[in-house]
């Protein structure tokens, strides 16, 4: 019997960039009608995955990314760079792209 082990990537976004994962909204019509992935509206709110170390100013000092692992987001609707890891969706987007926390 042969074991077969699976390696999740991880990819570490750098400097005031955000990783995250686009909150999936099942669409379905009044009529019981299921919309397809390429007729739905892309979400502008997103789960943060991973965060970068933030900016550093031009004298040094380091200013964090004001989002938490974990936060629930909202971004501008076109920003960032859509990227597929593990047959996974995220979009690495600037921590200026993130309008706000969900609470």
């Amino acid at each position: 019997m042969s074991q077969q082990t699976t390696k999740k990537t991880t990819l570490k976004p750098l400097g005031n960039r955000v990783l995250v994962q686009r909150l999936e909204q099942e669409e379905t019509l009044k009529g019981g009608i299921i919309l397809p992935d390429t007729a739905k509206k892309k979400q502008e709110t997103a789960k943060v995955v991973a965060i970068g170390t933030g900016t550093t100013t031009s004298d040094g000092k380091l200013i964090p990314i004001p989002v938490s692992i974990g936060d629930n987001i909202l971004m501008d609707k076109y920003s960032g760079q859509e990227v597929t890891i593990d047959d996974e969706d995220f979009v690495i987007l600037r921590a200026d792209d993130i309008i706000a926390i969900i609470n």
